[in-house]
């Protein structure tokens, strides 16, 4: 078991001290209730396909039990898979230190830039997000709760392209409404009064080194040309076809998000919405 952790650690790209990632789970939380004496739990293993239409769960002795992948059934079942918080907070923070390596992050120099003008200013201008809503998280019912962030893109204050994650680990399930009141683009780190969101998922697969790498060579041709340009297209298109499936899903992306966004803002794939306000953060 230990020399299997390891290995799923180096596959997803991260570094050994992450920890363990493998877990055992119930499907879901109704299922506590069947956890009665003499009851018989069947084991499954987190399906990696997301179109899946069934599942294959063993008994005590064995014996295969296919079950709908769409709808958990009453029974218990326990599910091995991985510790997707852990390995998303992991893989996002490989992905700062690595974009900010590469000139995709605010260099020291922008930072004290950047501080100096918020000092001056007394605060900086933010868009929070105030309500939040899935239509789809893009998971079977054996993969648990979506473990979502997002990538947001603009130009520094350097002229460079810059990128900033956002985990958002309280977007649990689709068709419900969260309110996390969380902090989405500091406008103080950008040049323009324009950036671009892209939402993603990780199911289990995603290799953040692959990611990191895969962003970072499509980024770092994209030059400031005076104006505003488009990323979302840029990140998306730095992906493997594949990924789109069954490995860091794409949920959902928003284009030109301002300064003055505010309302409900739809994406543009039509998989969620987002209700923005423009916050001012005021130093203390």
């Amino acid at each position: 078991m230990a020399d299997a952790d390891r290995r799923i650690v180096a596959v997803k790209g991260l570094d050994s001290s992450v920890g363990s990632l493998l877990r055992l789970r119930l499907g879901t939380d109704a299922m506590r209730k069947e956890l009665t004496p003499g009851a018989s739990p069947l084991v499954a293993v987190a399906t990696q396909d997301d179109n899946a239409a069934t599942v294959t769960a063993y008994d005590s002795r064995g014996r295969a039990h296919t079950l709908d992948a769409t709808e958990a059934p009453r029974r218990a079942v326990y599910v091995i898979d991985l510790d997707v918080s852990k390995a998303v907070a992991a893989g996002l923070d490989l992905l700062n230190k690595e974009l900010t390596k590469d000139g995709l992050t605010a260099p020291e120099a922008d930072r004290r830039t950047g501080a100096r003008a918020t000092a001056a200013a007394g605060g900086f201008w933010t868009t929070k997000i105030d309500a939040v809503s899935l239509n789809d998280d893009e998971e079977p019912w054996t993969s648990g709760d979506a473990e979502i962030f997002s990538l947001v893109s603009g130009f520094g204050l350097d002229g460079k392209v810059r990128v900033d994650s956002v985990d958002m680990p309280y977007l649990d399930t689709d068709r419900h409404t969260y309110y996390p009141n969380q902090i989405l683009v500091n406008w103080s780190n950008y040049k323009y009064n324009l950036a671009d969101v892209v939402m993603m998922e990780d199911d289990g697969d995603t290799n953040y080194a692959a990611l990191t790498k895969a962003i970072a060579d499509a980024l770092l041709t994209i030059t400031d040309q005076g104006a505003y340009v488009p990323l979302v297209n840029a990140i998306l298109d730095a992906i493997p076809a594949s990924w789109y499936t069954n490995d860091p899903d794409y949920v959902d992306s928003w284009y030109t998000l301002a300064v003055n966004s505010t309302g409900t803002l739809n994406g543009a794939r039509g998989n969620g919405w987002m209700q923005v306000s423009k916050y001012w953060v005021q130093e203390l």
